[in-house]
């Protein structure tokens, strides 16, 4: 049996650049000032810009929701663009873009990640490798382990080239005796 717990990120772009943050508290003050929880660069913020907020769903799980200023009721400046609408609070779902001002923007992700029940190691699991089939380089070999039938079809393989070898040798398609072999010592 498995469950789905969703991991929640928002990814901020400002002028300090880009950074992601793991959403896991219940309360999150977004803004220029550096107390704010999730700090945004710009002069273009405001101190306190947004209040990120847990809630809980009817599913028992829970998301956020964003309110624009510090959460008692003070709102920011320019207030928020979310998904190209102005709004003063949001629910996020996945994929929320939220733009704070001029070249400062957050995306909402709110991943999916299955949970699974693991169970112990079977008792009865055996190894089919074998230490004789690794080189002593650590990797396998590809001749280590032939089977039998591959064996049959390398020996038919040697006696047809056999054959042939002695076909091209009664043709005269032989090496000629001007023929020199370079060795390298």
């Amino acid at each position: 049996m498995s469950a789905s717990h969703p991991n929640h990120l928002i990814i901020i772009e400002d002028n300090k650049g880009r950074r992601e943050y793991t959403l896991e508290s219940e309360v999150y003050s977004i803004g220029r000032d550096p107390t704010c929880d999730i700090r945004l660069i710009s002069q273009f913020v405001s101190r306190h810009h947004a209040t990120l907020v847990r809630m809980v769903d009817d599913h028992g799980g829970y998301y956020y929701r964003i309110v624009d200023g510090n959460g008692k009721g003070k709102a920011s400046s320019n207030g928020l663009l979310i998904n190209g609408k102005k709004l003063g609070a949001h629910d996020l779902e996945n994929q929320d873009k939220v733009v704070f001002g001029p070249q400062v923007q957050a995306i909402y992700y709110m991943l999916k990640r299955e949970n699974v029940a693991t169970v112990p190691p079977d008792e009865f699991d055996i190894t089919l490798i074998s230490p004789n089939m690794i080189d002593e380089e650590g990797e396998g070999s590809a001749g280590a382990a032939a089977l039998p039938e591959d064996l049959e079809d390398d020996e038919l393989e040697d006696d047809e080239l056999e054959d042939e070898e002695d076909e091209d040798l009664e043709a005269g398609a032989g090496f000629s005796s001007s023929s020199s072999l370079a060795v390298e010592e």
